[in-house]
């Protein structure tokens, strides 16, 4: 649906909406029952389909419905019965609870967003390193609060944003490769799985139900876990890898407002307008980026709350708070990471505007200076002059420049 609220809500597509949560939930269902059946806890007449029996016409019942119980899993398994013949309906739904059902699908949206994520961010950091390569040895003024500085090149400020995005990498990957199923029971004990195995005579009942972990995990594409109903690690470090990316997204945007200023008129974005001054070239896509990246920390910080504040073995209200709120950060970010791609695609440099601007830029040489001031004037003469204050005050900056690369080549599926 349309979101007027968000400009560009369209670039997330589906990834984390309601038909996304609905479809997870739905896989969980039937993996659980697959589980089930396999593992000899249900019958073999237990074995059906369920995919498909639910679409999006049931979305705003399940909405409306959710209220009644707190969640939207008990009318889905309501529905699913009611859909299913008899004993694939005695079953579903058998030994889980709604949480476990609810969790695993956000893991499985989650992952979803991670993946889109990380394909956006490999090309960003292909993009970034063809900008650091072409540009570093393009001089520029360096800025700190505000101020003119030292010399720099822009290929050193290209490469302090790729820096961001490896480090954003890194950590989504970390998150990626951690995303778990929860399964527990009504209170973590897995007890009413286990008990089915024992009434089915089944050998050493708890490691059947370790099994169904294991076979729910490995059908759906995430990784088995014991239960993490009140311990939610995994949900606070999305939350800060997503923050991370509009962090790094966040830099990049604000750099690329403040150096496109028409007094300062280094970089431009490739778009932008004005309603009402045709004369403007305004930095829509780093508008919204920062925008993204105002709004982040905050959704992340309720993450934290809602997992510090969690009680007993199944929480009362902080689980509840999570669900919008991951939607909206995941949703933001990625959207973020779409307009980021193509703000570092389309991103004009004006190298002449830069070296103009590094020549007009009075004390530049001041740090230089006393540097030199520091060397007796007895050394010699040769390392005086060598040591006179000029523009080209770069420092490591080749060193520097080539280690950022360097890692950036490290990266799959960079070139």
């Amino acid at each position: 649906m349309p979101d007027l609220f968000w400009p560009g809500d369209e670039r997330a597509g589906a990834l984390m909406s309601d038909w996304a949560l609905l479809a997870a939930m739905e896989t969980v269902e039937h993996a659980w029952l697959e589980a089930l059946v396999e593992h000899k806890i249900a019958p073999a007449e237990a074995q059906t389909e369920i995919w498909g029996l639910l679409s999006e016409d049931d979305l705003a019942a399940l909405a409306e419905g959710a209220e009644a119980g707190g969640n939207p899993v008990i009318g889905l398994v309501q529905l699913l019965r009611e859909r299913l013949s008899s004993e694939p309906a005695r079953w579903v739904h058998r030994g889980l609870t709604s949480q476990d059902v609810l969790d695993t699908a956000l893991m499985i949206c989650l992952r979803d967003v991670v993946d889109r994520l990380e394909d956006e961010l490999r090309g960003q950091v292909e993009g970034l390193r063809g900008l650091v390569a072409e540009h570093r040895s393009t001089p520029m003024v360096g800025r700190t609060l505000t101020q003119h500085a030292v010399p720099i090149t822009f290929g050193l400020k290209a490469a302090s944003w790729l820096t961001g995005l490896l480090d954003a990498a890194e950590a989504l990957a970390g998150v990626r490769s951690r995303l778990p199923v929860q399964l527990g029971g009504a209170a973590g004990t897995l007890a009413a799985s286990t008990e089915l195995a024992r009434l089915r005579g089944l050998e050493e009942p708890a490691q059947v139900s370790w099994r169904l972990v294991e076979s729910v995990a490995s059908a759906i594409g995430l990784g088995p876990a014991v239960p993490w109903h009140t311990s939610r690690g995994v949900v606070t470090a999305a939350g800060d890898a997503l923050v991370g990316c509009t962090d790094a997204y966040g830099k990049i945007a604000a750099d690329v407002a403040t150096l496109s200023r028409p007094e300062i008129g280094e970089l431009a974005e490739g778009g932008g307008g004005s309603s009402t001054m045709p004369q403007k070239h305004n930095p829509v896509l780093s508008v919204l980026i920062r925008r993204a990246a105002l709004t982040g920390p905050p959704l992340a910080s309720t993450l934290h709350l809602a997992a510090a504040t969690n009680v007993d073995e199944r929480p009362d209200g902080s689980w509840h708070a999570e669900w919008a709120t991951l939607r909206d950060l995941a949703r933001r970010t990625a959207i973020a990471a779409s307009q980021a791609s193509e703000l570092i695609t389309g991103l004009v440099v004006d190298e002449d505007r830069m070296a103009a601007n590094l020549a007009a830029a009075a004390g530049i040489e001041a740090e230089q200076q006393a540097m030199a001031d520091l060397v007796p004037v007895e050394r010699s003469e040769e390392y005086l002059g060598a040591a006179r204050p000029n523009k080209e005050y770069l420092g490591a900056t080749e060193l520097i420049i080539d280690r950022v690369l360097a890692r950036a080549d490290q990266r799959p599926g960079v070139v």
